[in-house]
């Protein structure tokens, strides 16, 4: 076989459809888009939510009261497996400190300490938050705790 032979399968390719141009092309007239109506017209679309009429179920429901998604304060959460195997003893464990070592990316979103793993190093722990269990471990372990 040539290239000049090549050719698509049987019906891989199809005729543009080329509609009102008259009764004799087979979609005149309506176009192919049926009688009447709003969805024969140009631009005869519904928004998102309409119910034909009825009124929509987001104007149905009542839409009040308090969210606290803008208010509230996200921590970067740090646990202290992972200040254990990155901290000596003696050393500070800050925002700062944190993020130079790549446990949090931002060193000025707050930061809280959980008591998730073993601490056998003596720390000081100067973040915003740390949890009951990660504290009594620090104090355990010889360290100290420094919350603003």
């Amino acid at each position: 076989m040539s290239d000049f032979e090549l050719h698509p399968p049987e019906g891989a390719t199809h005729k543009k459809k080329i509609v009102g141009r008259g009764q004799g092309s087979g979609l005149g007239g309506t176009a192919g888009r049926g009688n009447k109506g709003q969805q024969s017209r140009s631009g005869g679309k519904t928004y998102p939510g309409f119910e034909g009429g009825q009124m929509p179920l987001y104007r149905r429901l009542a839409h009040r009261g308090f969210n606290n998604k803008n208010f509230r304060t996200e921590y970067q959460i740090v646990n202290l497996a992972d200040v254990e195997t990155r901290y000596a003893a003696g050393e500070t464990v800050n925002a700062d400190s944190l993020a130079a070592k790549g446990l949090v990316r931002k060193a000025t979103e707050p930061v809280k300490v959980l008591g998730d793993g073993e601490l056998t190093k003596a720390l000081t722990i100067a973040v915003d938050k740390v949890s009951a269990q990660a504290k009594a471990k620090i104090e355990k372990a010889g360290g100290k705790v420094e919350t603003p």
